[in-house]
């Protein structure tokens, strides 16, 4: 095997054909800043409640290991799309417009006789709200849109009507609605999009306040310094302070255990989601036939390493909770270890779909690990996040995740890597960048991070003219780390 072939095995897996000649209906289910373990099953908190989850995972499949390629929102969404890497379809961050040319993948479903219906948050090419090629039936809005009603609209098929309610009850209204005019021999593709659980969180009226006695168990990794703040690089020491960090989270006093139950609040209606389009899936005799797939955007940080928010390469941010269901296709109630990324849903979507993906896509149909057939399957992941002018606390960040360890490298700034041992340190505590033993392993990450780049054309910085502000301030009278509760104070106090 040439080098060039060996890294090719690194970057992606292979892309194998379409398997299904049935032309399945697929539902796939995006939610904002769904961190992966906020599920009832896993217990992220040991009180959160989400029993269509849980049900979707005992029924079908857990994916443990997935991910998303770049922590944002719209260079996520993107890849989902397009199923490569943001420095490929150069949507790199939430103010990029749509290139000329891009082509996203429902569009080669319509050519196959789908209907494909778009429902909920697109949030790309800017703030607008206006119908995108590839769905015959469109539902959105700009930016990030509201939870409750007020002066923005709804864009449904380019037209603009008043919201109603709740937004993630109204988006599945309209999900569902649609579903109901299709004939049953009608194959269709269903992208429900929902704006939750972004900030700022409001719960649906049903679920406000279920959690507000409910303890909230701080992450060890809050703390400023000692044993869980093994050499951290001095811009996450300093992003403590700022926008996106724990002694002044976005510029105020929050209450970071309140701000994750407003959170788990707020993920109730999407829960409530999906179990209304698994009735009405029963309903129309289509449950085991239909491939479902729910999946987070990006995760979010709650205080661990002592920030807030997502674009880190940090397991909290980059890894993201990926659920399918689907009898017909595989049997359930398993648990995937494979590493799995949003850039393989397009071509799992179209494999399911009996229609063979495109040359050139960076991710693969995760069909056949679902289905425990032996696969040529990648063993690492690249993780790219590009600097935002209007939130320059994070620097642009190139990471490899492998099964076992992360290796993460930050782009101009004079600081540290980071290396960690995943498989002994799964919270990310201990920097082992200058660890004598681990010194191998870290060059080798190293290359093969940037023989990944070369391979997939990534040495090229995807640069834009400058967009928006910058929310650059600090808390003027923090010098030092802010008060925490007892078991995560300084070890000295």
């Amino acid at each position: 095997m040439t080098r060039r072939q060996l890294l090719s095995t690194l970057a992606a897996p292979a892309v194998l054909p379409a398997q299904s000649p049935k032309r399945r209906n697929v539902i796939f289910i995006l939610v904002d800043d769904h961190r992966f373990d906020a599920m009832g099953f896993l217990k992220g908190q040991e009180w959160l409640e989400t029993p269509n989850m849980d049900r979707m995972a005992r029924e079908g499949l857990h994916f443990r290991n997935a991910f998303v390629t770049t922590a944002l929102c719209s260079p996520s969404r993107a890849s989902v799309l397009t199923g490569v890497y943001a420095h490929k379809h150069r949507i790199v961050d939430n103010n990029t417009p749509i290139p000329k040319g891009t082509t996203f993948f429902p569009s080669y479903l319509q050519k196959a006789g789908y209907k494909t219906g778009f429902f909920g948050k697109w949030h790309m090419g800017a703030d607008s709200d206006a119908p995108q090629p590839g769905f015959t039936k469109w539902v959105s809005f700009r930016g990030q849109g509201n939870y409750l009603p007020a002066r923005l609209t709804i864009n449904v098929d380019g037209k603009s009507v008043p919201q109603k309610g709740y937004i993630t009850d109204e988006l599945t209204d309209y999900a569902l609605d649609w579903l109901r005019t299709l004939p049953k021999d009608q194959p269709y593709f269903l992208y429900l999009s929902h704006k939750a659980v972004h900030a700022e969180f409001t719960p649906a009226e049903r679920h406000k306040g279920k959690y507000k006695d409910k303890t909230f168990v701080f992450p060890k990794t809050m703390a400023a310094t000692g044993e869980y703040a093994q050499h951290r690089p001095m811009w996450v020491q300093n992003q403590r302070n700022s926008w996106h960090g724990v002694e002044y989270p976005y510029h105020s006093d929050l209450d970071i255990a309140g701000y994750y139950k407003q959170y788990a609040e707020t993920l109730l209606a999407v829960d409530d989601s999906i179990g209304r389009v698994f009735e009405e899936l029963k309903q129309r005799g289509q449950l085991d036939s239909t491939l479902i797939v729910y999946m987070g955007d990006n995760g979010f940080a709650f205080g661990e390493h002592g920030l807030i928010d997502k674009r880190t390469a940090y397991e909290e941010s980059m890894r993201v909770p990926m659920l399918a269901r689907c009898p017909e296709l595989f049997p359930g109630g398993r648990t995937v270890n494979e590493v799995v990324a949003n850039l393989d849903i397009m071509p799992t979507v179209l494999d399911a779909a009996g229609v063979a993906a495109p040359k050139g896509l960076d991710g693969a149909s995760f069909l056949p690990i679902a289905q425990g057939k032996p696969a040529n399957w990648r063993k690492e992941l690249l993780y790219e996040y590009y600097w935002e002018r209007n939130f320059p606390q994070t620097p642009t960040i190139h990471a490899l995740r492998s099964e076992r360890f992360k290796f993460i490298r930050y782009h101009g700034i004079w600081d540290i890597d980071e290396l960690y041992d995943l498989q002994e340190d799964p919270i990310e505590a201990k920097n082992l960048i200058f660890s004598p033993d681990h010194q191998k392993i870290a060059a080798q990450m190293r290359t093969r991070l940037f023989d990944i780049l070369e391979q997939t054309g990534g040495n090229n910085m995807p640069l834009w003219p400058d967009r928006g502000g910058q929310q650059n301030r600090r808390h003027p009278t923090r010098t030092k780390a802010a008060e925490f509760p007892p078991q995560l104070e300084r070890k000295e106090r």
